[in-house]
């Protein structure tokens, strides 16, 4: 009887660990399944690096919605490839998508990476809440406060990878190579939902591939 009840309480705990082990989405796979729906872009094959995805540049903000993904809190690390191309290079992660018009998201502005002047340093990386806190009303109302410069900052036209950290209350971001977070903000909404995605800004085009996740 212990020896069974030991058993059970071993596979239970297996379970457990399986269902927080990390996640991996090779994304070229998921867009040649059609389990990725693309928002406002048109998603393709990078054809240049296995296992990428490129979202085009359009007007507005593009998102690509990963339909068979649950993921609420935990961690997601993922790469990413913007271009140093001043005010037309935003690209990050959309997680808590009610909509295609609510959300929240941490985004990068790469071309800022190479920024000699501070006021450009500052806006490196980025959290906003849309529609409601966008990066214009943010910036003017709570300066400084969701945005931030990456000490060390990497090429803005070579792959880097981001980990987002997201908990109930807080996101934090970190960057390959960085020991420290580069931004820690308080979360700006209370609803919740389990769907993630890619995200680009206005006139953005943007490349991802090695997408992984936890859930904790």
């Amino acid at each position: 009887m212990k020896k069974t009840l030991a058993l059970v309480v071993f596979a239970m705990f297996c379970m457990s660990m399986v269902s927080f082990a990390q996640q991996k989405v090779n994304l070229a796979s998921v867009f040649e399944e059609q389990q990725i729906k693309a928002v406002n872009r048109t998603l393709s094959l990078y054809e240049s690096h296995p296992g990428a995805v490129e979202m085009n540049a359009a007007q507005g903000d593009g998102l690509a919605l990963l339909k068979e993904v649950s993921f609420e809190t935990g961690t997601i690390e993922v790469e990413l490839l913007g271009e140093n191309n001043p005010g037309k290079s935003f690209i990050g992660l959309a997680f808590n998508i009610q909509d295609e018009e609510t959300f929240e998201a941490i985004y990068f502005r790469p071309f800022n990476f190479v920024a000699t002047e501070q006021g450009r340093k500052d806006h490196m990386v980025q959290y906003i809440h849309h529609p409601d806190y966008t990066w214009f009303k943010l910036r003017e109302e709570r300066t400084m406060e969701f945005e931030n410069e990456i000490p060390d900052p990497p090429d803005p036209d070579d792959w880097f990878k981001a980990k987002i950290k997201i908990s109930l209350k807080s996101v934090e971001v970190y960057l390959e190579g960085l020991n420290e977070a580069v931004l820690k903000v308080e979360r700006l909404s209370t609803t919740e939902s389990d769907k993630i995605g890619l995200w680009v800004g206005n006139g953005s085009s943007g490349r991802f591939r090695n997408l992984t996740y936890r859930e904790e």
